[in-house]
């Protein structure tokens, strides 16, 4: 029994770790739950199959508009979204005959239902409810006659949403943080896996390289999970330090692992030059390995024989500490393995290897300490005790000394405001975009207009530039086009079986939420070949009115481009640059802050102002999809693109490691020259490239790459923006100067260790210049 169990806990961890929270699952299951209520209270009351597929659609509105994070919040969203829903019902009902005033209405309503998207949520839920419901009323031709039937219908839809949503399908931010939480352990344990694979695989074969390809993947879906529990943590924890704690933890456990991998990778893998790897896997690791470590040269490649398998037997048993455990208690052996690994942190305990390898296993006690703080931040760790080991009697002093420090600090955002703001743009862009659409699809049929209008609508949701509106056009046009050729087989299929098209509707719905955060294509497939059913089910199919989804769609697609074009436009380059200055600024917000801390300042919260970073890293990574898409004809910019994002990705990095570093520094570090001397050239550096991109490449500065420390006998070189009024150009012959080697064995080990993340962000930063179009300054030597 216990291994039945152990086996289903394994199976649900790596589902959970394949989506994150449940969240997916969990919109899905609310939608098809509250059309399964819906339909069955409606169909024991011998309702006719019309307003059984008002109720459904009503159910499916009721259940997606609503994205508040409170039970609470929800409630009031969803009384309010009632009242709208039987407004709009109304005005459709009684303009249905007039066609130029329900037109007119209905695009008050697109540019109501965008413009209120400012005021968050709940803005955003009626408006979204407002201009579906009136698209009901059209889509099932909606008359006064009916409008009382109606309205009993919609009633319906509305309870069983609200009995789904706080009973059957209950998802309280709590719940959701701690599922998150769980997702995060399994994803953290699959990148061990990767890890254990990695030291065990023969160099150079086959399931060596797919374990180097694997461990990329299985650390940017850890790094995707970590933002999501940030995103989730202020309503589902108590109080704002309790967030910052597990905010604390997750970030250093998260970095520990990335670090881990990428030690072992140098260790057993890659070596110092990385030359034989994967060009964009070279590129990304290849910044991040300290390579100023000098190597052994009698060392081999790998580690061999005895040293080896003690190598992987120690990541094995790592995953005792990752685990899900029982609150309270710990996995068998769990103690001691952790007590053990703590003890790695300590030069006296480290194995006999190369300098390279005993990273490795320091890089152990590291996630160890790491998962020990997740522990008990999360009150999953036993109570302290006498019993407890040296190790970990020492490591819970240090992180509740860290956790007294650490404070919730307030950031005021500022947000645009007029015709600057998002919203109030987007919603001048779709209104216009609908009414060509409007236009447009009259033309090609009186009956089916509302789907070029319904995609002119989509394009613009979650869209910010013309590039993105192209791309979600596209993939639009796509999933429809797939849609329709599965919509004709399976409404050839179903024929005149009424619950067997209901049975299979529901299963589209469900596809539909499932991936939509994953795939708009996707989504777009079923909801395509919802329709054809639902076609079915009102007896009104047809091949040609499926085919005739494709001409609307296109037409909708090319409706909502043309409006981003030409009302208010902002273009794609425009939106990449801001949000690659935003970046940039916050990236030196954060080495500021982190540099102060480690120079004997106030630590605060330092990994708040890291989180805001790889949000905005996030936010850039989305917006420049149209430059790095496959299909993109503009090689040049797609392969600048993404050497840009792949150096924006290793500052990140290591902005996120020297947060971490700093809640816990030695006050030796607090004197050594070189930090302060580093930070201001990365400061200056930044400022110039932040400068730069937001002048559109007028501004005069140069970036400085000359040496901090050239020798002990000469005071460090502090760059300085240029004021001399020059054009940027770029070096004859492409060169990235680095800081001075950083000395390994006469400086304390996290001295070193920040130093290199300082030299690794220095040659990031100076990298970025070049495809950027601006070159270093020239190298000065001060005078003796």
């Amino acid at each position: 029994m216990g291994a039945v169990r152990r086996a289903w806990d394994d199976l649900w961890d790596r589902f959970s770790a394949s989506d994150p929270g449940l969240i997916r699952l969990s919109s899905a299951l609310n939608t098809v739950c509250g059309i399964l209520l819906t339909l069955l209270v409606l169909a024991v009351a011998h309702t006719a199959v019309p307003l059984l597929v008002t109720g459904a659609m009503t159910a499916m509105v009721a259940a997606f508009a609503i994205s508040d994070s409170r039970p609470r919040d929800q409630a009031v969203t969803l009384g309010l979204g009632f009242l709208a829903a039987l407004a709009a019902v109304g005005l459709g009902a009684e303009l249905y005959r007039y066609r130029v005033a329900s037109d007119l209405v209905f695009l008050g309503l697109i540019f109501a239902a965008v413009y209120v998207r400012r005021f968050g949520p709940r803005g955003t839920g009626l408006g979204m409810i407002g201009f579906q419901l009136f698209f009901v009323s059209q889509f099932t031709h909606a008359a006064p006659s009916t409008l009382l039937k109606m309205y009993e219908v919609m009633a319906v839809a509305f309870a069983a949403s609200a009995a789904v949503r706080f009973g059957l399908v209950r998802a309280t931010p709590e719940r959701t943080l701690h599922r998150l939480r769980r997702a995060f352990r399994a994803r953290l344990a699959a990148l061990v896996d990767v890890l254990v694979e990695i030291a065990g695989a023969e160099p150079g074969s086959r399931a060596d390289v797919q374990a180097i390809d694997l461990l990329h993947t299985r650390v940017a879906r850890l790094h995707q999970c970590a933002l999501m529990i940030q995103s989730r943590l202020e309503h589902g924890t108590a109080d704002p330090r309790t967030a910052s704690l597990i905010q604390r933890r997750i970030a250093e456990a998260e970095i520990a692992a990335e670090r881990l991998g990428l030690l072992l990778l140098r260790a057993v893998r890659l070596g110092p030059d990385l030359a034989a790897t994967d060009v964009t896997l070279s590129l990304h690791l290849s910044t991040l390995l300290p390579a100023s470590v000098p190597a052994d040269p009698e060392a081999a490649p790998g580690a061999e024989g005895a040293a080896a398998d003690r190598l992987v037997r120690e990541l094995r048993e790592l995953r005792l500490l990752v685990v899900r455990a029982t609150p309270g208690t710990l996995a068998p052996g769990a103690a001691e393995v952790g007590e053990r690994m703590l003890g790695y942190r300590d030069d006296e305990a480290l194995p006999e290897g190369t300098p390279a390898v005993q990273d490795v296993y320091r890089g152990l006690g590291d996630l160890a300490r790491a998962m020990l703080g997740l522990r008990l931040t999360l009150e999953e760790e036993p109570a302290a005790s006498e019993d407890d080991s040296p190790e970990t009697a020492r490591s819970r002093e240090e992180l509740e000394a860290e956790d007294i420090s650490l404070q919730a600090d307030e950031d005021v955002s500022h947000e645009p405001t007029g015709i600057d703001r998002p919203t109030t743009r987007a919603a001048f862009q779709v209104t216009v975009g609908s009414a060509l659409a409007i236009l447009g699809g009259e033309l090609l049929s009186a009956q089916r207009w509302y789907w070029a209008v319904l995609t002119c609508w989509v394009v613009f949701l979650n869209t910010s530039s013309t590039g993105e509106i192209l791309m979600k056009g596209y993939r639009r046009l796509a999933g429809t086009i797939g849609g329709v050729v599965a919509g004709i087989g399976l409404a050839a299929l179903v024929g005149g079986h009424t619950w067997s098209a209901f049975a299979l509707v529901v299963l589209c719905i469900f596809g539909m939420f499932f991936t939509a955060p994953l795939s708009y294509m996707l989504m777009s497939f079923f909801v395509t070949t919802m329709l054809g059913l639902l076609y079915t089910l009102l007896h009104t199919y047809s091949a040609s009115v499926l085919l005739l989804r494709i001409e609307e769609t296109l037409l909708g697609a090319v409706c909502g481009l043309i409006a981003a074009v030409a009302i208010l436009p902002v273009r794609t380059r425009r939106r990449t640059d801001d949000l690659l200055v935003d970046v940039l600024e916050k990236l030196r917000g954060t080495l500021e802050q982190t540099v102060a801390a480690l120079s004997g300042g106030r630590p605060g919260d330092l990994l708040d102002a890291a989180r805001e970073l790889d949000t905005a890293l996030d936010t850039l990574r989305g917006s420049v999809q149209p430059l790095t898409h496959p299909a993109s004809p503009l090689r040049s910019r797609r392969r600048r693109a993404g050497y840009i994002l792949g150096l924006l990705e290793t500052c990140a990095y290591h902005a996120r490691s020297l947060a971490a570093t700093a809640g816990f520094v030695p006050s030796a570090l607090h004197a050594d020259p070189r930090l302060a001397d580093a930070g201001r050239q990365l400061d200056a550096n930044l400022e110039v490239l932040a400068d730069f991109v937001r002048s559109g490449g007028k501004s005069r500065g140069r970036l400085d790459g000359s040496a901090l420390a050239p020798r002990p006998d000469q005071p460090p070189v502090v760059p300085a923006a240029s004021t001399t009024p020059t054009t940027p150009t770029l070096p004859a012959v492409p060169a990235v100067p680095t800081l001075p080697a950083v000395p390994v064995r006469n400086d304390p080990l996290v001295t070193v260790r920040v130093l290199r993340h300082l030299q690794r962000l220095n040659e990031s930063i100076l990298g970025l210049g070049r495809p950027l179009g601006l070159g270093p300054a020239e190298r000065s030597v001060p005078p003796r």
